[in-house]
């Protein structure tokens, strides 16, 4: 069944008018037909693919690229294939362009790590190949941290869209800095964020909206669920929960108890 929408509230990676703002990854489900259900379940209009890891030392397609394809299709969705496991700037640039030949997309996810353990970005490696994938006429969308020098430095080599991170990839502990996050929505407001790696639950995407930020993109919060057909349903809700929130406008916090109701100096009817 088709996902409904509370608003017309659209935005765009590059020319591309999207609705839904729930992105989702493709690897870890339990069997190809889990993964197309939840997928159409998402009501996702971006998926992503990493065909470092897809593809493996063969570069041949076992089928899952063809699936992934197939199922995009049906629900009208757009690919967007990664460069996770890249270590360097110059194997991630050979990787997005490995990934236009084959998918026939400009749209890259950008990955460098610099870390093995929290599969941290590398800021100088990242910003050097979003620099020159930016030349090479790609829509480059980095996975950074919510580090707000790092965050300026991939905008200046051309980035118009950031996806910093809520935690590190896999570990679902959820917003840890939230007040990065606020920071980088309030100094970049031209700058389309998605939040991206470390959200567990479905209130974790919808605090992330509520923050501000324009998407999230997920993959192992559905994919490892118990029933990651009904979980993609639930952060799909989430996130457009998330969203009418902060466009509606959240009521500001407070120390002390407020009243919700005067008892005295306001003028009120009795009918």
């Amino acid at each position: 069944m088709a996902p409904t929408f509370a608003t017309d509230d659209r935005w765009r990676i590059g020319d591309t008018v999207l609705r839904s703002r729930f992105l989702l990854g493709t690897a870890g489900y339990p069997s190809p037909e889990v993964l197309r259900e939840a997928i159409l379940s998402s009501g996702t209009e971006v998926l992503t693919l990493g065909l470092k890891r897809t593809l493996g030392t063969t570069g041949q397609d076992n089928g899952h690229v063809q699936m992934i394809r197939d199922t995009a299709h049906q629900q009208g969705a757009h690919l967007l294939p990664n460069t996770a496991g890249c270590r360097s700037a110059r194997e991630a640039i050979t990787l997005a362009h490995m990934a236009r030949e084959l998918l026939g997309t400009h749209w890259i996810k950008l990955e460098v790590v610099g870390d093995e353990q929290t599969l941290q970005p590398d800021p100088v490696e990242l910003v050097a190949a979003a620099r020159q994938l930016v030349a090479d006429g790609f829509e480059v969308l980095p996975y950074c941290t919510d580090d707000l020098v790092s965050a300026h430095r991939l905008v200046d080599a051309g980035c118009r869209i950031l996806m910093p991170w809520a935690a590190p990839i896999g570990s679902g502990l959820g917003l840890l800095n939230p007040w990065a996050l606020r920071t980088l929505r309030a100094r970049l407001p031209q700058v389309t964020l998605i939040v991206d790696a470390g959200l567990g639950a479905p209130s974790h995407a919808a605090t992330a909206m509520e923050l501000g930020m324009d998407a999230v993109l997920l993959n192992s919060a559905v994919s490892q669920a118990r029933e990651p057909v009904r979980m993609a349903a639930a952060f799909r809700d989430a996130v457009q929960g998330g969203r009418a929130g902060y466009l509606a406008g959240l009521m500001s916090t407070s120390d002390v108890a407020v009243a919700t109701t005067p008892v005295s100096g306001q003028p009120f009817v009795l009918l």
